[in-house]
């Protein structure tokens, strides 16, 4: 198997079949894959239709969480869960398109050391405090933690599972990869990805739960950035 696709949702019960439906499009007859949808405790109607959907498609992997964890427990189950040695994660909102996957599959394999390779939505559609915040915390981010990384929220990136496995574990970690692979000597790369609307549902994000939990993250990944550990060993014959 090549590729694992990761989709963490919560209450995205009119997003999960288009959203499979597109990705089905995007990678049938160019790699051979598999998708894992991980239901984070959603309380609408998102279990039931990925059970309707996980008859109908043998590729699909369903997960599921007793309770709400939030996007990184999401993410880590998934990682844990796939079997390919590339893993491509997406937002369960619609946003990310599909379609990029491909890109960044190849550029992955191609790049000599790369860990990580993250989308980087050049043209948002999403309202303007939304991309203000963004763009505001971004270089806050990249300032401090030096992870020369353009977008770090971007849900669609493509990671080499058995690395990013043994990154910190946090919650939030998610929105701190880039840092955290740097920090373990990976590479990482940007690349320009599509950005769409959001066609159903709602955000499950705001400025409380981004910019105040944020500012405590980034306090403890560069904690963690100063106490790393990776000394130069080689063997004395």
């Amino acid at each position: 198997m090549d590729l694992s696709v990761v989709i963490p949702v919560f209450n995205e019960q009119d997003n999960v079949r288009p959203l499979l439906e597109e990705i089905r499009a995007a990678l049938d007859g160019r790699l051979e894959y598999e998708v894992i949808f991980v239901d984070d405790g959603s309380s609408d109607a998102t279990r039931e239709r990925l059970a309707v959907l996980r008859g109908e498609h043998p590729l699909l992997r369903v997960l599921s969480h007793a309770g709400n964890h939030g996007q990184s427990a999401a993410l880590l189950s998934g990682l844990r869960a796939a079997r390919a040695p590339w893993v491509a994660t997406l937002d369960g909102d619609g946003q990310n398109d599909p379609a990029d996957i491909p890109a960044l599959y190849d550029m992955a394999c191609a790049g000599d050391g790369l860990w990580l390779v993250t989308g980087w939505r050049t043209r948002r559609r999403d309202g303007w405090l939304k991309r203000l915040s963004s763009r505001v915390a971004n270089a806050v981010r990249g300032r401090l933690l030096g992870d020369l990384t353009p977008d770090t929220g971007c849900g669609l990136k493509l990671l080499r599972r058995e690395a990013c496995l043994q990154l910190p574990r946090f919650d939030h970690m998610h929105r701190f990869l880039p840092a955290l692979v740097l920090r373990e000597g990976g590479g990482v790369r940007s690349v320009p990805v599509n950005h769409r609307p959001r066609r159903h549902g709602t955000s499950k994000y705001g400025l409380h739960n981004r910019l105040w939990v944020g500012l405590v993250d980034l306090a403890g990944v560069m904690w963690l950035r100063r106490r790393s550990l990776r000394p130069r060993v080689s063997e004395v014959d």
